[in-house]
């Protein structure tokens, strides 16, 4: 139960790390989406930490705000 835990927080983190910088890079999540060739209300849940990322779909989210993995994994 305490890494169940541990491990949303963890989303939560990525999450909005990934919302923080698309908004500094002044994107919105429609294009964003786009980029990444995602819907956009995948794109949004993952953004709210309600859903699980893989790593395909985080690295198009880097890819597309020209950013490296680590920059969000911290």
């Amino acid at each position: 139960m305490v890494f169940m835990m541990n491990y949303e927080i963890e989303i939560n983190k990525i999450a909005q790390a990934i919302k923080h910088i698309r908004q500094e890079k002044g994107l919105s999540v429609q294009e964003l989406a786009y980029r990444c060739n995602i819907e956009r209300s995948n794109l949004s849940r993952l953004e709210a930490g309600r859903t699980n990322m893989t790593i395909k779909t985080l690295c198009a989210i880097c890819d597309a705000l020209e950013i490296e993995l680590t920059d969000i994994i911290k």
